[in-house]
């Protein structure tokens, strides 16, 4: 119980940080280009607590905490809006009034607000921690394979392998591939005790080329390093940031070419637990945590889905270029359609979320 406390917790703090954040790029942008907010509220359902401030805004907190949103004033076509709403209409604070580049302004603000709070954290990490490495770790060693030749065992870090000192997860990996049948050395932290191995990383036929493989299954053990300067803490954290952007879209289109599994897409139960997991792990690691989830949230705000804010901007881009709005009907489907593949999306998500967790077997008494 008390696990699952701390993920209820972490996840509520983290996703309310990150969500506010974003609806704060919209809110901001939206002031700074002279539109109105009718409503900023983090989370959803019947708020629990609201007020007003000085410019009539309503500030709303609500206690379903898995999202939030920023209203802007008018944010509706006048085609679509009631007699009754119109009346009500600052006039030049609307937003469907304010020109195309406006209006991606207030949309773009908000992912873009992910991305400088990742850098933030990143640099605060690094200035006061240092940076985190994410240390490969043994948790299953497959029959046969070139780690259970050369000995490896489960739970052994890996802190080097053949010229590459404390590598990630991901440098790991991406050498064993680049490296097939290569003969080398692997050393690895056991017990607080360093052995090294010979090892030959063994191979497999893919697309008519040879990938190297290890034939391990791998978890990440984030570990900090020495604190750095300001400016090295900044420089590293824009850095780290575009590395994380990278690797994450790298690896969604592995999984849209089926090069990786689609059971790797997580949902809200896997944030949670990690939330939890990693809060256990200190303050250090759950704000580095925060910053990965932040750029992922970014990112998926991008994507040029509509009802998302990429979707938003690409309709805004086609105005701009056909000089006049994209066609009610077809922004109409493409909202349906964009709705219908966001909750699909959502609920893969959960039931990965589900198997993987191990919900099913602890709610039927069954066990694998």
């Amino acid at each position: 119980m008390v696990e699952v406390f701390r993920a209820i917790v972490a996840f509520a703090f983290v996703l309310g940080i990150l969500v506010f954040i974003h609806e704060l790029g919209h809110y901001l942008a939206a002031r700074w280009r002279g539109v109105h907010v009718d409503v900023f509220s983090i989370g959803f359902g019947k708020p629990l607590y609201r007020w007003y401030d000085k410019v009539g805004t309503e500030w709303r907190i609500c206690p379903i905490p898995l999202g939030g949103y920023v209203k802007p004033h008018g944010f509706q076509d006048p085609d679509e809006a009631t007699q009754e709403e119109k009346s009500t209409w600052l006039p030049g604070k609307t937003f469907h009034e304010k020109p195309v580049l406006d209006r991606s302004i207030v949309i773009a603000a908000g992912p873009f607000f992910n991305f400088m709070l990742a850098i933030v954290l990143f640099a605060g990490v690094f200035f006061f921690s240092g940076k985190i490495v994410v240390q490969p770790v043994a948790m299953k060693i497959f029959s046969n394979s070139s780690a259970d030749k050369a000995g490896l065992q489960v739970h052994d870090t890996i802190v080097q392998i053949g010229s590459i000192v404390r590598p990630d997860v991901e440098q790991l990996i991406q050498f064993s591939k680049t490296h097939p049948n290569l003969a080398t050395h692997v050393i690895v932290d056991r017990n607080r005790t360093q052995h090294s191995l010979p090892i030959v990383i063994g191979s497999i036929a893919q697309n008519g080329r040879l990938i190297g493989q290890l034939g391990i299954e791998l978890e990440g053990k984030p570990v900090a390093g020495s604190p750095m300067t300001f400016m090295n803490s900044m420089t590293n954290a824009v850095k780290e940031t575009w590395d994380v952007s990278i690797k994450t879209l790298g690896g969604l289109k592995e999984m849209i070419m089926g090069k990786r599994s689609a059971k790797e897409l997580g949902g809200p139960l896997r944030i949670a637990q990690l939330s939890g997991a990693v809060a256990q792990g200190g303050i250090s690691k759950l704000i580095y945590f925060m910053g990965i989830l932040s750029i992922n949230l970014g990112l998926i705000n991008l994507f040029p889905i509509p009802v998302l804010d990429g979707g938003r901007l690409v309709f805004y881009a086609l105005e701009a270029i056909m000089r006049k709005p994209v066609p009610k009907k077809i922004q109409t489907w493409g909202f349906q359609l964009g709705f219908a593949l966001i909750l699909f999306l959502f609920i893969f998500s959960t039931y990965n979320d589900v198997l993987q967790l191990g919900v099913i077997r602890w709610l039927t008494g069954h066990s694998s």
